[in-house]
């Protein structure tokens, strides 16, 4: 099991917001605004552009005093020395999971139904993410949205952080954070916004009231 923590303050440079960002670009423009946890979801780059954007990203987000997750991308995470890699359950499958632990990194993991949870705990994460928490239409899913009462139930099953991930707006955070989700993750509440800035601004501001007792 991994280690026993308080809610009070997230363990290893969690935080309550969870942005998610598909370049270096969009990296720099939320570190401006002042995040304190991000993960860089490279999709369909070159290994070249995948090592140099990673490598760019462990050093704009260790001046910024922002915490960086590396989606998949585990080896050029190792590699750059990130703090955190996220993995799906595919990638899961395919990845080194004791070099990225021998690497010191902390690890995040995917979940949908209780099989992949299962798969997930066996690994001994620093935290689990639920989705979708909501429709979405970021990408195809095969699973139907899991509601809020599923992430109750992740909640009583697991011992470390918990993300609800999927759809997830800044009107529908509190419901999220009351059903027991310990961080919230985002992609199309800020990267699709009209006004990104000011929308992560907001995010920032309401994360101060989203404390469980």
């Amino acid at each position: 099991m991994a280690e026993a923590w308080d809610h009070r303050a997230l363990p290893h440079g969690l935080d309550r917001f969870y942005p998610i960002v598909p370049d270096l670009a969009w990296l720099d423009r939320l570190l401006a605004s002042g995040i304190r946890l991000v993960q860089l979801r490279l999709k369909d780059a070159p290994a070249a552009e995948v090592d140099r954007q990673v490598g760019l990203a462990v050093a704009h987000a260790a001046k910024a005093g922002c915490t960086l997750v590396v989606n998949d991308h585990w080896q050029a995470a190792i590699d750059h020395g990130a703090p955190w890699v996220h993995l799906g359950q595919e990638d899961l499958a395919e990845a080194d999971v004791p070099a990225i632990r021998r690497a010191g990194l902390r690890l995040g993991l995917s979940t949908h139904d209780e099989a992949e949870l299962a798969t997930a705990l066996a690994h001994d994460p620093d935290y689990v993410a639920l989705g979708p928490v909501y429709p979405t239409t970021l990408k195809a899913m095969r699973w139907a949205p899991q509601g809020l009462d599923r992430v109750a139930e992740w909640k009583a099953k697991v011992s470390v952080p918990l993300v609800g991930i999927g759809g997830i707006t800044l009107e529908r955070a509190p419901g999220v954070f009351a059903a027991g989700a310990d961080i919230v993750s985002v992609v199309s509440d800020v990267v699709n916004h009209a006004d990104p800035e000011t929308r992560t601004a907001a995010w920032l501001r309401e994360r101060q009231q989203w404390t469980r007792p």
